[in-house]
Formats: C-alpha cells, structure tokens, sequence
C-alpha cells in the first residue's frame, strides 16, 4: 500500500474509498445527518440528566468521540480531492496563458476547457 493523494488513487476511475468518501461527504452535510447528531446530542444529556451509570455515560461520550474522529478524517479527504482539483485547474490556467501569450494555442487549451468543465456548464 502507498500513501499518495487521495486524487491520484485508482486511475481515472474513482475506487471504493472515493465513492465511500463521497457519498458519506453528502450525507454528513446533509438535515438527516444533522437529525442524527441532535439524537446523540440528546442522548448524552439524557443520559446525564438520568444519572445513569458511568458505563453508560462513557458509551455515549465515545460514540460522540467516534463520529468526530470520523468526521475529521472525512473532512480531511474531502479537503485534499478539492485541493487537488483547485491545483489542476491552476495548472491548466497558467499552461493555457503561456501558451496565449506565445501566440500558439495547443494543447493547454483543451486542457483547460476540460478542467473547468466549460461544455458541461453551456
């Protein structure tokens, strides 16, 4: 196993923790997920409130701890594929404007239409 962006994994195909990531990155930002976490929220006042048994209320901090943890590595992945895209694009741009300015448009051009997705908009 190598360590390499998560962008850069799989080709042009996306893999299984791509697609996981990306449809988890949907639900977490989604109301139902927001309804999830005000249930665990309310849970653990509950249980505080209940004066249940430490056992208990280690279980509910946990949970909470857990889906943190979750959530940052989620947040992480997210951020490293936008980062990746944001600097693809960059790339294309900078490529496209030398190539202006030298007077000879070529390849950075198409490039740069299919980083910026400029069919898919029109």
């Amino acid at each position: 196993m190598t360590l390499q962006h998560p962008a850069n994994r799989g080709g042009d195909r996306p893999g299984r923790f791509a697609r996981l990531a990306e449809y988890a990155s949907n639900f977490t930002s989604s109301p139902a997920f927001f309804g999830v976490c005000m249930v665990l929220v309310g849970i653990v006042i509950g249980a505080h409130f209940a004066k249940l048994e430490v056992t208990w209320l280690l279980l509910a901090g946990e949970s909470m701890t857990a889906v943190t943890l979750l959530l940052l590595a989620l947040l992480k992945n997210s951020e490293r594929r936008a980062e990746h895209a944001i600097q693809l694009k960059l790339d294309a741009i900078a490529a496209a404007l030398l190539e202006t300015r030298e007077g000879k448009p070529g390849t950075a051009v198409h490039s740069l239409r299919e980083a910026i997705k400029i069919e898919d908009d029109t």
